[in-house]
C-alpha cells in the first residue's frame, strides 16, 4: 500500500478512532509519482491544495469557455484532444481559456503523453498557484491508475488497538485488555513460522466498501514491545519472513479473563462477528487461564475459519450429524 494522505482524527462512540483523509497536491505526489511517472513542469506552487473527489477529469468543455458543471475539485487532466485543441487556438485566447481554467482554484493540472505546455501557459498556471506536472502515460492509462490510487488515499481508515498476524494466509487481530497478553501470542504465532504485520496499534482501511486492510503506523512497524524486555525489532531477531506490510482482515480474536465471561462458548454453533467500518469481520473469544497455551488456541481459531472459508462449518457438521442421529433414535 502506498504512503497515506494526511488524516483528521476523531473517536467514535465504539471508541474506534477514525480518520478522515485529507488527500493534498503534495500528498498525492509524494506518494504516487513513481507509479504514476509524474514529474513536475514549472515551479513548485499549489502544493497546499486539497483534492476533494477521488477521480480524474479531462476539461475539454472547460477550455472552450463552459463552466456550468466544470468538476474543478478533482486533479485534471489535459490528454491529446485538449492539448491539440490549445494549440488549435490563437496565442491570446489560449492563454485566457487557461488561465480561465486555472483560475477556478482547481487542485493541479497533469498533461499526459508527455507533452509539454508552452511557457505561456505554464506562466499562466504560475500566476495562479497552479501545479502542472507531465507524464508520459497515455491518458487513459493515467487516468485508470491514478483514480485506483486516489481510492485507496480516500479511503475511510480506523485505529483498533490490538495485534496484527498473518496465520497462513489468514489476518488474525488479536484484541483484548493492556496486559492481558496479546503482545506474547502475537510472540509465539511469530515463533511457529507466522508473521507480524501490526503491534499494539493497528492500522485498518476499508477498501471499496468490499474488505478491509490492516498495517502498522510507520513508526513502529517490525517492532514489537515486549514487557520485562522492551522493544525488539521483529526482521532482525526472527528474519524478514517475520513480517509483512499489509494484510487483509479476516478474523478477530479477542482474549478475556475467564472470570469476565457469564458463559464459554464450548460448540461454536453461533458465529459472532466483529464490525468494523462498516464490514462485519468473523469474531471469536477466547477465554484466558494460567496454562491455556492461547497462541495454539489463536493458531486453531485462523485455521478453522480458513476451513470455513472453503464452506466447511465443524460446528454445523456435528449438529447435523447429533440431530440426525436424535431422529434415527425417536424412530426406533
Amino acid at each position: 500500500m502506498a504512503q497515506r494522505a494526511a488524516t483528521q482524527t476523531i473517536t467514535s462512540t465504539s471508541g474506534q478512532r477514525k480518520s478522515v483523509p485529507v488527500v493534498t497536491v503534495e500528498s498525492f505526489y509524494n506518494s504516487h509519482a513513481e507509479k504514476l511517472q509524474m514529474k513536475l513542469d514549472g515551479p513548485r506552487v499549489g502544493f497546499h491544495r486539497k483534492i476533494r473527489e477521488p477521480t480524474i477529469n479531462r476539461p475539454g468543455l472547460a477550455l472552450s469557455g463552459f463552466y456550468r458543471y466544470f468538476a474543478e475539485k478533482r486533479v485534471q487532466v489535459l490528454g491529446a484532444a485538449e492539448h491539440t485543441y490549445l494549440k488549435s487556438l490563437k496565442p491570446n485566447v489560449r492563454i485566457t481559456r487557461f488561465r480561465g481554467l486555472c483560475a477556478k482554484k482547481i487542485p493541479c493540472l497533469v498533461v499526459a503523453r508527455g507533452a509539454h505546455l508552452d511557457p505561456a501557459l505554464l506562466a499562466a498556471a504560475a500566476e495562479e498557484e497552479t501545479a502542472v506536472f507531465r507524464t508520459p502515460m497515455i491518458t487513459m492509462k493515467f487516468i485508470n491508475a491514478a483514480t485506483i490510487a486516489l481510492e485507496v488515499d480516500f479511503s475511510p481508515t480506523v485505529t483498533e488497538f490490538g495485534n496484527m498476524v498473518d496465520i497462513l494466509g489468514i489476518g488474525v487481530l488479536i484484541r483484548g485488555a493492556s496486559g492481558i497478553g496479546k503482545s506474547e501470542c502475537a510472540l509465539g504465532l511469530i515463533e511457529r513460522g507466522y508473521s507480524l504485520v501490526a503491534d499494539d496499534v493497528t492500522r485498518i482501511t476499508s477498501l471499496e466498501g468490499r474488505e478491509l486492510m490492516a498495517t502498522a503506523p510507520a513508526l513502529t512497524r517490525n517492532h514489537m514491545e515486549v514487557r520485562g524486555i522492551g522493544i525488539i525489532n521483529i526482521a532482525s531477531v526472527f528474519g524478514i519472513g517475520a513480517i509483512r506490510l499489509e494484510k487483509r482482515l479476516d478474523l478477530v480474536v479477542t482474549l478475556k479473563d475467564w472470570e469476565e465471561l457469564e458463559e464459554v462458548d464450548r460448540i461454536g454453533l453461533d458465529r459472532e462477528y466483529y464490525e468494523i467500518l462498516g464490514l462485519e469481520v468473523p469474531h471469536v473469544t477466547i477465554p484466558i487461564r494460567p496454562g491455556r497455551d492461547i497462541a495454539r488456541l489463536i493458531e486453531v481459531a485462523a485455521m478453522d475459519q480458513k476451513l470455513k472459508g472453503l464452506g466447511q462449518n465443524t460446528a454445523v457438521e456435528f449438529n447435523t450429524k447429533l440431530l440426525s442421529l436424535m431422529e434415527t433414535k425417536d424412530n426406533k
